[in-house]
């Protein structure tokens, strides 16, 4: 990691501290203007430029939004580890941890682990697994309403995305047998389920369109309806579920 100071030419990829707060240095030939934005996921701000020529710019940019930055810092939400008597939500409904004997559960309404050390991870491990039955059933139902074979799922962490796709093989010796694959975040089971649901069909409809454009739109369109209650929710909630169970 490059630590940029006044003394050194900023360059793509450099980080600085400003406002209480890292920020990272990026240039973006697509972008028009300087701009700064907070990832939430990995808790840092992304100060672009369109070219490494305007990176000091970007910088005197980053540096005089200071308050700003610091604003947003104070309001992004604590890390917070699973502890017995919290109620948290998984796929829009409530569900209470509590301490229990065994090997921990999924019940209805609550999830049950054992005291001690163990309780934070079991409750991890039995929300990984909820996430990962809930986004394979869905991911199953809408490869099947777009005419595709079921793709390989996966659960990961990721911290600047919520899903992943990539599309089958369109050449070559194996193009007749290989499948999708599509890499979902676990934390989606923290978010109500038409949001999760919604994500599902986004990373199905990239077994057709590899893109954003309107065909691929459309496709979403046609699953799940309006998506964008679900894009809204998924921006402003973020720091939110990325702050369970700590980064």
């Amino acid at each position: 990691m490059n630590v940029f100071s006044s003394s050194t030419k900023p360059a793509h990829g450099d980080r600085l501290s400003i406002g209480g707060a890292d920020v990272r240095l990026r240039v973006d030939a697509r972008a028009r203007r300087v701009s700064i934005r907070l990832d939430t996921g990995k808790r840092e701000f992304i100060a672009t430029a369109p070219t490494e020529r305007r990176l000091p710019e970007a910088v005197a940019f980053a540096r005089s939004r200071a308050e700003w930055i610091a604003g947003l810092v104070a309001r992004l939400p604590q890390s917070e580890g699973p502890a017995p008597g919290m109620t948290i939500q998984v796929l829009g409904l409530p569900v209470r941890l509590e301490a229990g004997p065994g090997r921990g559960r999924l019940e209805p309404g609550r999830i049950i682990a054992p005291a001690g050390a163990r309780f934070a991870p079991t409750v991890m491990r039995l929300l990984k697994a909820e996430a990962k039955r809930a986004l394979l059933e869905r991911t199953a139902e809408y490869a099947q309403a777009l005419g595709h074979p079921m793709p390989v799922v996966s659960i990961a962490d990721p911290k600047s995305r919520w899903g992943s796709c990539r599309q089958p093989r369109k050449r070559g010796p194996h193009a007749g047998v290989e499948v999708g694959r599509i890499r979902y975040s676990w934390r989606l089971v923290l978010a109500p389920y038409e949001v999760m649901d919604y994500v599902a069909a986004h990373e199905c409809a990239h077994l057709v369109e590899a893109n954003h454009g309107p065909k691929f739109w459309a496709i979403v369109h046609q699953l799940v309806g309006p998506e964008k209650p679900h894009r809204a929710w998924l921006r402003a909630n973020a720091g939110q579920l990325h702050a369970f169970g700590g980064n």
